[in-house]
Order: C-alpha cells, then sequence, then structure tokens
C-alpha cells in the first residue's frame, strides 16, 4: 500500500506502552509501532482503529518517536464515541493503526528560523518538529515555539530556563521537554493560566515577531497547526510581516490513503483553485494555498 508519494503506509497491530490522562479529557498514548516510527516524520499522522467493532478509524498527528525503542506518542482529546472508547483502552491493549501517512513539514534553508504555532491538539506535530530540528543539529535559536490552549496543558511545565529577549514577561511557562534540550517556548491562553500570555497565541507571537529586525524577520519561516481561526490568523500574521508560511490541516477522514477525497479541501494554485487530498496530498501546504492573501 502506497501514498501518493515515495514513503510506505505500513500497517501494525500497536500495543499500548503508556496511557497517560490530563484534565479536559486530554490524553497521551504511547505506542510500540517500529515500522511507523522509523518512518514517521514531523506532521505524518497515523489513522487509528479505537475499538475492533468500530470501523471508522481516527486520525491522529504523531508527537513524537522514538526509533531505537520502537515506539511513537500521540496526543488527543475525547470528542466522540471512538476516542472515548480508545480512552478506556488500558497499557498492555493493541489496537491496529495505518501510518505513517501525508507529506510533512519542509525546513527551508532560505528560510532557516523555524517559529512554531500550535493550538489545542495541534501542537503534537510542533514538537515533533522541535525536537527533529533539535536531532539534526541546528542551532536551537533559530527554534522558538509559541503554544496556545483553553484546557490545562497536557505536558509538563517548567518556568523556562531559555531566554527569548522580546518575549512579554508574563509569558514564563515553558514545556519542559523542549527548555531541557534549549528550544525556547512560551504559553498563551485565555483561561487565566498562571505563567501564560493572556491572549490568542498568535497575539504573542507578533509581539515577539515585531521586536525583531528586518534581518532576523528575514530567516523566518512559520510552521503551524491548530483550529481553522487560527491558522488564518497565522497566515494574517505571516501576511502582515511578508514571511512565509507552512500549515499543517486537521480534518475528519473516512480512508486517510486517497481513495475517498472525503478530505478534500480547496487549495490556490498558479493555475486557479483546485481541491487536494488533506491525507495525502498534505496535511501540510503553503499557507498562501489556503489563504491566499
Amino acid at each position: 500500500m502506497t501514498r501518493g508519494h515515495t514513503n510506505t503506509i505500513c500497517v501494525e497491530d500497536a500495543e499500548i506502552l503508556q496511557h497517560t490522562t490530563f484534565t479536559g479529557n486530554q490524553f497521551v498514548l504511547r505506542l510500540a509501532a517500529p515500522r511507523c516510527a522509523a518512518g514517521a516524520r514531523p506532521g505524518s499522522f497515523v489513522h487509528v482503529r479505537c475499538a475492533n467493532d468500530l470501523p471508522m478509524r481516527r486520525p491522529l498527528s504523531i508527537m513524537r518517536t522514538n526509533v531505537a525503542n520502537g515506539w511513537i506518542e500521540v496526543l488527543y482529546k475525547v470528542t466522540g464515541q471512538g476516542l472515548g472508547r480508545l480512552a478506556r483502552a488500558a497499557p498492555g491493549t493493541t489496537i491496529n493503526l495505518l501510518g505513517p501517512i501525508g507529506n510533512g513539514f519542509k525546513p527551508d534553508a532560505d528560510h532557516p528560523t523555524a517559529i512554531l504555532i500550535g493550538g489545542g491538539v495541534g501542537i503534537p506535530p510542533l514538537i515533533f518538529l522541535a525536537e527533529h530540528l533539535h536531532g539534526s543539529g541546528r542551532d536551537n535559536n533559530t527554534c522558538v515555539a509559541f503554544f496556545g490552549s483553553e484546557l490545562p496543558f497536557p505536558f509538563d511545565l517548567t518556568e523556562s530556563a531559555v531566554a527569548l529577549p522580546g518575549a512579554p514577561a508574563s509569558a514564563r511557562q515553558a514545556i519542559t521537554q523542549l527548555d531541557h534540550i534549549g528550544i525556547p517556548s512560551r504559553l498563551a491562553t485565555t483561561s487565566g493560566f498562571t505563567g501564560c500570555y493572556n491572549g490568542f497565541v498568535t497575539e504573542l507571537a507578533r509581539e515577539w515577531l515585531e521586536t525583531l529586525t528586518p534581518e532576523q524577520l528575514g530567516r523566518i519561516m512559520l510552521y503551524a497547526c491548530g483550529p481553522g481561526p487560527m491558522l488564518k490568523a497565522v497566515v494574517g500574521l505571516a501576511h502582515s510581516l511578508n514571511l512565509p508560511s507552512q500549515l499543517c490541516l486537521e480534518e475528519f477522514m473516512a480512508c486517510a490513503v486517497g481513495g475517498c477525497a472525503g478530505c478534500a479541501v480547496e487549495v490556490q494554485t498558479a493555475d486557479g483553485p483546485v481541491m487536494k487530498r488533506v491525507c495525502v496530498d498534505g496535511p501540510v501546504f503553503d499557507g498562501d494555498m489556503i489563504y491566499p492573501g
């Protein structure tokens, strides 16, 4: 089974290694899936069968991989029957998945400063990207992450020890795992969480970006994943500062292998609007293709 590009989708029966519950019906799931772990790239996702008697799978973005130990991690929030069933699955349970699926983020040598903007369950592919960039040996100072959530963040948090000159003083909290590898992250919410910027994540990102010089801005690529209104705001931010952007889209889908076209979205090309499948043509697209200026 192949996608519309060169990688291969694997079918794996994956044992649940860890299943961690967070406030707000949020869960982090670690799965033994060595073939998926070996082929995954930031922006890839898996299509998970939540229970054997539920035929419809659910797409979940990959948040982390460990190729040596053969596991992947995903984050999800319970929003319906399928994920509700998955949430009750205990470690030791085996679930079936397809993956890794999709075209991921494409780091750009002409824009080596990666600014990551994530919202809610759209944060995982950006954590994957941050750790991938760190593992590639690039300078940590060329990667900055801004994440937003209206629910308590489903991660270990810390008061950041990684300086980010120009960031609002109110934004002190950071993702611990990113802080430990030297990547600055800052958090935003409208729910009043301590140590977070009071507002939308795109507002936090804008405040910081507007402190940069034209030369610094000229090196930036925005990478984003989250709800539609947030992605639209990211592209608006990109347009206002003349920055390129890449968006990882989240869509409901049935087959996830390009056959049903149930996840198709309209994108703008040089030849006009066309329909593209989020599963195999995406999920990552240039921001201008989704929200043209």
